[in-house]
This record gives structure tokens, C-alpha cells and sequence, in this order.
């Protein structure tokens, strides 16, 4: 259809185009009052009923829109349907015994309690018994703890003392209690008993006793406690790991199988005769035996390291836990001990009050050689062994009062002056920090010290010039004791190797 502005002639074409209003005639009436509601409807339309009632407060078409705001709230008031309670069924609220009887039967949280004292009734096919049946026996199970009775467990798990106590006594006849390791667990069976007030008789009773013994008690036809002891066999074979140092000589010891302790224990002594960080490498291989008890029963204990090898290449470290003198120490293969070097102060805490070399004697009163060190201590005060050594004097020496000498390695000696008391006897072999003495004032003293002196083939020389480096020997039967024992180790087969730093080694 044609636009109200497109109805007419075309202006440059010859086409004729035909306008109906101009073709029909309307009448006059209609068109009259089709015009004036057609002027209302766009005075109207041009009329803004909503304004915003924020702007333009107190103008004309601000209170109109405030008035057609109360005209719509007003319409919506009257024709809502209101709000009126909807009537139903409301039973009637429980009150006295009913509402107790309710409580007592229903769900309700815990924490509510029990108090009201009421339980459902019981119907009348239940019955009553004159008392409660007890079961015939009771299986359970005990365990030794820390610190633990092994009598005390028995009366915790409801033995009777005079049974608990025979039964003890019982198993040590055979096996210590003390040898008993704290997490044993017992297996129990209490029987029946005559009555309430009594405890309930040990029927049997089983446990481990030893990691090579097995106890079990038991009551024979005529009642009375029996004890069985049950050998488990046990394969002593050390275990023997070798494997590649890697990045951590830790680390691969563990994962080839080697337990920690034993690690641990390698590491010190390899540390005693050389540097781990410096000396050992990543190529270098470790070699450890261990103590090791295996039961037939499939449990496997770990002891002590028995041997410590570290394979360098041009160079093979081989050693062997050995005791000798009271000394337990890692030798070498060739019997040569741990080095243990320097020599410790003879008098703990205590002040150096005269030093070496010539000086005026206080009590003789001229000047003379002094040929030791004084250390001025409390009377009483302990006096220690240097070093390692073999008392070779032991009592007074004069003007020295009580003395004590004693022979040292590479032809050094010591000796300890004016003392109060002495504690050790010719001949005697002493350890670096024992105590041979208390310091005193005997002789020509006038106070009390220790006078310390040190020798070297028999001359004297500056204690404080002296610094001793001493090293166990083994010797004669004692080196062929060593040397067999092991022989014997290093023929242990290897029961895993670790190819890697990281790698671990096979179970044997």
C-alpha cells in the first residue's frame, strides 16, 4: 500500500494512480466523530500517567502521577479476597500421664536424657528369670605394656590373684618374666565359675616367651594347670647387604634392606677412621653384616652390625666390632684400633697456678726446676687419667706425697702428685676419663693442687706442649681370635645388592 503522501499523480512517470477517499464520498457525520476521538486518543497518548515522583516535586503532573499512584494502590486494596485463617482439624493437646507415656515412646534427642522412668510394659508372653545366665567361657586377648606385671595383666583380664601368681611362677621356672618384650600379646580363655563372687579359673593361656619359645597352659583331666613349651626353630645366618654408595650412602644402605640402626652404626664407624664427605664417593660400594634371627614361624629380629667394608676402588676398608681391656672399638683387619687423639685435662674446672720451668720454691725457698704443672683445686676435687695407659706406680714418693704413674703408648708417662686418696693399684689398666685419684695436699705442699708432670722415654717435658694420639693393638692370640672371627664373616653370602644409588637389594 501506498504512504498517505504517495496517494495522488506521480510527478515523473505516466502511471495514474486512483485514491479511494477520493473515489467513495464519506459521510459527514462519521467523519466528524471518527476526527475527534481521533484528537482525544493523541491528546491522551501525550500525556505521561507514570512521571517519576522523584523529580519535579509539587508540579502539575507530579500530583497527577501521585494521584493515579493512589488511585491503582487503592483498586488493588479493594479487590484483594483478604486474609482469613483456613479452619481444619486441630487435635486436642496431651496433657498428665498420656503426654509422659508419649514422651517416654517417641524419638527425642539424646541429649534430652532419660528421665522420665517410664519403659514400655512387657506383654504377657514375656518371662521372667529367677537370674541371668553367664557364659561358659570367655575368649580375650591381654597385652604386656612399658613398664608392665606379667601377673598384672593376668588379674586385669580377670584372673585370680593365687591362680595369677602360680601361673607366673609356673613360667619363670621356664623362661625369665623379665625376658618377656613389652607389646606380647596372650591369648586367654577364662572357664565357667561356681558363682558371682568368685573369679573365673584360667581354662588356657598362650603367648610368645621368647623369640625361640612359645608357652602354652592348659588344665589336664584332673583339673589341675599343665605348661607346654612349643621350640621355635631359629636361623642365626647374619645378613650381609653390599651395594653402590650412589648420592647417599644412607639412603642406599635402607633401600637395599640394611635397618637404620645398623646404618647408623656403619656410618660411625667408617666415620672413625675416615671422612664420609670426602673420602667417599658415589662409585664407592658399602659392605655390612648384620645380626639376624629368623623363626620358622616367619618373623625375622635384626641385632648389631657385626662387620663394616666400604670398597674404594685402589683401597678396601674391612671392620670388626672387637672388646679388649673393657673397650669395645672397630678394628681394622690388621688389629689396628680407633685413633684416639689428644689428652684430656687431669682436674676438671680447674685453674693452672704454676706453669713449667724454673721458679722459687715457696717451702724449700730457692729457685729450682719446676718440672710439671700445678692446677689449684678444691680439696677432693676428682683427678682423671689423661689417656689410655698401665699404672706402673701407686702410693708416696716423698715430697710428692701420694703419687700415681702411669705408662702411656709411644713411650710417654704421666704422674699425679700430692693427692688425698688413690683409687687405682699397680698394674692396672686405665681408660682416658677414669678417675685415679682426689686432689689433696700430701708432701711438701701448701695447699691443695695437682701436680701433673709428663715424661717421654723417661725425660721430663711440658705438659702443655703435649698432645697425646693413641691406638689399640691387638696382638698374639688375641689378633688370631680377631682374624678368624673375621674370616668367618666374609664368608657370609651376600643377600642382596644395590645396583644404584636408590636401587634395593632382594630379600634373602
Amino acid at each position: 500500500m501506498y504512504q498517505r503522501s504517495e496517494q495522488g499523480f506521480g510527478q515523473a512517470g505516466l502511471t495514474v494512480a486512483l485514491s479511494l477517499d477520493q473515489v467513495i464520498a464519506r459521510p459527514a457525520a462519521a467523519s466528524s466523530l471518527r476526527e475527534t476521538l481521533a484528537n482525544w486518543h493523541e491528546r491522551l497518548s501525550e500525556i505521561d500517567w507514570v512521571p517519576d515522583l522523584g523529580v519535579d516535586i509539587g508540579s502539575r503532573h507530579w500530583f497527577r502521577g501521585a494521584a493515579t499512584c493512589i488511585l491503582l494502590c487503592a483498586a488493588t486494596i479493594a479487590l484483594s479476597p483478604g486474609f482469613r485463617a483456613l479452619p481444619g482439624h486441630v487435635p486436642a493437646p496431651l496433657s498428665g500421664d498420656a503426654w509422659e507415656e508419649t514422651r517416654a515412646q517417641g524419638i527425642a534427642p539424646q541429649a534430652w536424657g532419660g528421665d522420665t522412668g517410664r519403659r514400655m510394659a512387657a506383654t504377657d508372653a514375656v518371662v521372667p528369670l529367677g537370674d541371668t545366665p553367664e557364659r561358659p567361657s570367655l575368649d580375650m586377648t591381654a597385652t604386656l605394656g612399658q613398664g608392665d606385671g606379667f601377673r598384672r595383666v593376668l588379674e586385669r583380664a580377670g584372673v585370680g590373684g593365687g591362680e595369677a601368681s602360680r601361673v607366673a611362677d609356673m613360667v619363670a621356672r621356664v623362661s625369665p618374666l623379665s625376658e618377656i618384650e613389652p607389646g606380647t600379646a596372650m591369648k586367654l580363655t577364662l572357664g565357667r565359675r561356681a558363682n558371682r563372687n568368685q573369679a573365673r579359673p584360667l581354662d588356657a593361656l598362650q603367648f610368645r616367651a621368647r623369640f625361640d619359645l612359645t608357652l602354652m597352659l592348659g588344665r589336664n583331666a584332673n583339673g589341675a594347670l599343665t605348661l607346654t613349651q612349643i621350640p621355635i626353630a631359629i636361623d642365626r645366618t647374619p645378613l650381609r647387604v653390599q651395594g653402590r654408595v650412589g648420592d647417599s650412602l644412607y639412603r642406599s644402605a635402607r633401600a637395599a634392606g640394611v635397618p637404620a640402626k645398623a646404618v647408623e652404626a656403619y656410618i660411625r664407624a667408617i666415620a672413625s677412621k675416615l671422612s664420609i664427605s670426602n673420602d667417599v664417593n658415589s662409585d664407592h660400594r658399602f659392605d655390612m653384616i648384620v645380626e639376624q634371627q629368623r623363626a620358622e614361624t616367619g618373623e625375622v629380629k635384626f641385632g648389631k652390625l657385626l662387620y663394616a667394608g666400604l670398597d674404594r676402588g685402589n683401597r678396601t676398608m674391612q671392620l670388626l666390632q672387637w672388646t679388649i681391656g673393657g673397650r669395645t672399638e672397630w678394628f681394622e683387619a690388621s688389629g689396628v684400633g680407633e685413633k684416639r687423639g689428644g689428652m684430656t685435662l687431669p682436674v676438671s674446672g680447674a685453674r693452672l697456678s704454676s706453669g713449667f720451668g724454673m721458679r722459687f720454691h715457696p717451702l724449700l725457698g730457692y729457685t729450682r726446676l719446676h718440672r710439671g704443672v700445678d692446677y689449684a683445686a678444691v680439696y677432693g676435687t676428682p683427678i682423671y687419667s689423661v689417656t689410655d695407659g698401665l699404672v706402673n706406680f701407686a702410693g708416696g714418693a716423698g715430697g710428692y706425697g701420694r703419687q700415681v704413674r702411669i705408662a702411656h703408648a709411644g713411650g710417654l708417662g704421666t704422674s699425679y702428685s700430692h693427692m688425698s686418696r688413690i683409687i687405682v693399684s699397680p698394674g692396672a689398666r686405665v681408660r682416658q676419663g677414669q678417675v685415679i685419684g682426689y686432689v689433696g695436699s700430701s708432701g711438701l705442699s701448701t695447699g691443695p693442687h695437682l701436680h701433673f708432670e709428663v715424661f717421654r722415654n723417661g725425660q721430663v717435658i711440658n705438659p702443655r706442649k703435649v698432645q697425646f694420639v693413641s691406638r689399640s693393638l691387638l696382638e698374639g692370640a688375641e689378633l688370631a681370635a680377631f682374624r678368624s672371627r673375621l674370616r668367618g664373616l666374609l664368608g657370609v653370602q651376600t643377600a642382596g645388592t644395590a645396583q644404584s644409588g636408590t636401587a634395593g637389594a632382594g630379600a634373602p
